[in-house]
C-alpha cells in the first residue's frame, strides 16, 4: 500500500505492507485526511519525528472484531491510552504516560491507504455528514477543549490571536457557544470566514490592545504569540495556549507573575463535543479548504500547506 513518510525535513512516498490488525483494533481504509500545523511541525523536526504522519481523517472500517463496525465511516480519537494506569483510571487517557499517538508518537498515522486504531477510539459518522466536514472533527474537538478546561462566564468577551486553521475554528466554536469573540489575524480573506459567522475581526498589523481582555487564546502557531497574548490580558486574567511550536519560546515571566496571569495549556479535546458542531450553521468548515490532493501527490500537498496564507489541505485515497 502507499504511505507518506517524513524524515529529515523531506516528504516521500513508500510502498509498505498493509498493517496487521491487533486484537481490539480496527483496520481502516482512508477516505480523506487533513494536513494540520502539527504535521508541518513534525516535518520541521518536532518530536524528532520520522514515519507516517496524519491524525485528522475520515475512514471506512475494513476489518474489526466488532462486526457492526465493518463498512462504517468513522473518525477517531488520536491518543491510544494503555487503559490500566492511574491516569487512565481517572479518565485522563489523553495524558496516559504510556500512550502512543496516531501519526505523532509511535503509531503510524492516517496518511496511508490503510492504518489501525483501537475500536474504542472510533466514532461512527451519520450518513448525512459529508467527508469534507467530518475531517474537521479532531481540530474542532481541540477548539472545544477550551470550554472543558476553563469556566468562562456566558457571554464573556474573548480575544483569539491567530487566523490560521485552529484560530479560525476556535473563534467559530466560541462564537457558536454565545461568546463575544474578537479575532486578530493578518489575512483579510481568512478573517472574512469568521466575520461571516458573526465574529468581530481585526487585522493585527497595528499595535494590539494592552490589558484589554480577561480571556485571551493564543493560536498564532509562532513563538511570539504567547508574549503578545500575555500583554493583551488584564491582571488576573487567563491566557489559553493553543500553539505548538518546534523549539523553545522565550518570554519575560515578570509581567505574568506581577499581574497574576493564569496560563492554561490546551491541546486535544473530546469528540463528543465536536461531532454535533459538524451540523452547525455557524461552523462553515468547508470555507477553510484550500486544496485537495491524492495521496500520491503528498509532497506537493505538504508544499502548499506550508505556504503562508494556506488553510486546510486535504489528502484523498
Amino acid at each position: 500500500m502507499l504511505a507518506v513518510h517524513l524524515e529529515g525535513g523531506a516528504v516521500s512516498l513508500r510502498d509498505v505492507p498493509i498493517p496487521k490488525r491487533p486484537p481490539g483494533f480496527a483496520l481502516l481504509k482512508l477516505l480523506v485526511a487533513g494536513i494540520c500545523n502539527t504535521d508541518l511541525e513534525l516535518l520541521r523536526g518536532y518530536y524528532g519525528f520520522s514515519g507516517t504522519p496524519g491524525h485528522e481523517f475520515v475512514a471506512q472500517v475494513a476489518e474489526a472484531g466488532t462486526p457492526a463496525l465493518i463498512g462504517k465511516r468513522v473518525v477517531g480519537e488520536i491518543n491510544l491510552a494503555c487503559c490500566h494506569c492511574d491516569w487512565c483510571r481517572k479518565g485522563l487517557g489523553r495524558h496516559c504516560p504510556n500512550r502512543t499517538v496516531l501519526g505523532i508518537v509511535n503509531h503510524p498515522g492516517a496518511f496511508a491507504e490503510y492504518f489501525t486504531l483501537p475500536e474504542r477510539n472510533l466514532n461512527v459518522l451519520p450518513d448525512t455528514t459529508p467527508n469534507d466536514r467530518a475531517v474537521f472533527t479532531e481540530p474542532l474537538a481541540a477548539a472545544c477543549e477550551i470550554l472543558d478546561q476553563a469556566n468562562i462566564p456566558c457571554g464573556e468577551t474573548i480575544a483569539v490571536l491567530g487566523d490560521g486553521k485552529l484560530g479560525l475554528l476556535i473563534a467559530l466554536v466560541l462564537n457558536a457557544h454565545g461568546y463575544k469573540v474578537h479575532l486578530f489575524g493578518r489575512h483579510e480573506e481568512k478573517l472574512r470566514i469568521a466575520a461571516e459567522s458573526g465574529v468581530q475581526t481585526r487585522l493585527a498589523n497595528a499595535a494590539l490592545p494592552t490589558a484589554g481582555y480577561d480571556w485571551v487564546v493564543d493560536a498564532t502557531g509562532n513563538s511570539e504569540g504567547l508574549r503578545a497574548a500575555a500583554a493583551m490580558v488584564r491582571p488576573r486574567g487567563t491566557v489559553i495556549m493553543k500553539s505548538t511550536v518546534h523549539g523553545t519560546v522565550g518570554i519575560d515571566t515578570a509581567p505574568i507573575i506581577v499581574n497574576e496571569i493564569t496560563l492554561i495549556g490546551s491541546r486535544c479535546g473530546r469528540f463528543e463535543c465536536a461531532l454535533p458542531l459538524l451540523d452547525h450553521a455557524l461552523i462553515p468548515v468547508e470555507s477553510m479548504i484550500s486544496a485537495r490532493y491524492p495521496l500520491a501527490e503528498a509532497p506537493e500537498a505538504f508544499d502548499l500547506a506550508g505556504r503562508k496564507g494556506t488553510l486546510k489541505v486535504l489528502l484523498t485515497a
